[in-house]
Formats: C-alpha cells, sequence, structure tokens
C-alpha cells in the first residue's frame, strides 16, 4: 500500500528532521547536517531516499545544491499531524507500541 511507504519514509526520525527543517526553506546539505547533527554522508543517503520517494528535490547553486520540498502538501500533513498530535495529548508518545517509551527500549 502506497499510504503505508509514505508513512514507512516519514516514520524515521532522521528523515522527518530533514523534512521539517525543508518545511522552513531551502537548504544545502552543509545546513542540514548542522540542523539535524548527522554525517554528511548520513544527510546525503536520506535525501536520495526522500528524492525516490519523490518528497524532496533540488537545484544546483554553484558547486552544491539546495534542497527542498517536492510537494508543498507535505506542510499540510505536518500542519494536521501537529493538531492531531495536539488533540490526542501524550497517548502517542505513551503508546506502549510505537510511543518514545518503546523506541527508548528497542535502542
Amino acid at each position: 500500500m502506497a499510504a503505508a511507504a509514505l508513512f514507512r519514509s516519514l516514520g524515521d526520525p532522521s528523515r522527518l528532521a530533514i523534512l521539517l527543517r525543508l518545511a522552513e526553506g531551502e537548504a544545502r546539505v552543509v545546513d542540514l547536517v548542522a540542523a539535524v547533527g548527522l554525517a554528511q554522508s548520513t544527510v546525503s543517503a536520506h535525501l536520495a531516499c526522500l528524492r525516490d520517494c519523490g518528497l524532496v528535490d533540488s537545484r544546483p547553486e554553484g558547486r552544491s545544491s539546495r534542497y527542498f520540498l517536492a510537494r508543498a502538501e507535505l506542510l499540510d500533513l505536518f500542519k494536521s499531524a501537529e493538531g492531531l498530535l495536539a488533540a490526542t495529548g501524550e497517548a502517542v508518545a505513551l503508546c506502549p507500541t510505537y510511543g518514545t517509551a518503546a523506541t527508548d527500549e528497542d535502542s
């Protein structure tokens, strides 16, 4: 199912952090590295994944590229997710299967 693949791509904390940073505006890889605190190679790999999924795109700028959200609908999705999280309180974070406690135990 395509929706499952979309949410799986958004479910990775690193990819989500990159997308949320790009929701603020275009960025170079070096900017994303600074924003999300990951190695350049890791950020580049996540960007390649997100580009393959059609969620980000880039344009050349000098010797580097500027990345941006390829779909404005992502902004609506993020806004809807914030509203849903606000409405559910801490229930999602406390979920025994998918919440932060479950994620912390998996680490």
